[in-house]
């Protein structure tokens, strides 16, 4: 099975967006042959005051294969140069979040300024870079299944 990005659907995506933007919406990429992160790009204009957390819903979903996780980073100029943090720090999507019935799996970002200017994404621009990667497990058997999105796999009815 491959992995890739794809779409949430109209109907998600309208929950967050106005109609217009669908269109609009740009799949992840890497920028480079030699990038190990794919870009996430803003669908609109976002503006960040210091101090203040706002949360992104991305457009996109990922599917992943078994043994494999999506893990979110923050571009590095935004830290390093603004101050700019992923609330979590880093973003875990596992594979059992594509299609949940909460969200279909719509990935979002909280960000948060911890700068001293406010910070504009620019709609188009690059704001998150998400890498693929392989986990290993232990020796333990888990048959719980995800039911729903962000948060769900503490709740007592997974199964």
């Amino acid at each position: 099975m491959d992995r890739f990005f794809e779409k949430i659907s109209k109907k998600e995506f309208f929950k967050h967006y106005d109609d217009y933007m669908y269109d609009d919406v740009i799949l992840p990429k890497r920028s480079t042959k030699s990038s190990a992160g794919y870009d996430f790009f803003a669908i609109k204009d976002f503006e960040i005051k210091p101090g203040e957390i706002i949360k992104i819903p991305s457009g996109y979903k990922a599917k992943l294969n078994d043994g494999e996780v999506l893990l979110l980073f923050v571009r590095s100029s935004m830290g390093f140069k603004h101050n700019i943090r992923l609330i979590n720090q880093v973003g875990i999507i596992d594979a059992d979040y594509y299609n949940n019935p909460d969200n279909e799996g719509h990935i979002f970002v909280g960000l948060q300024n911890e700068g001293k200017e406010t910070y504009v994404i620019k709609k188009g621009s690059a704001y998150l870079q998400g890498i693929f990667v392989n986990y290993l497990t232990c020796n333990d058997i888990v048959d719980k299944k995800r039911l729903g999105g962000i948060g769900s796999t503490n709740k007592e009815e997974l199964k």
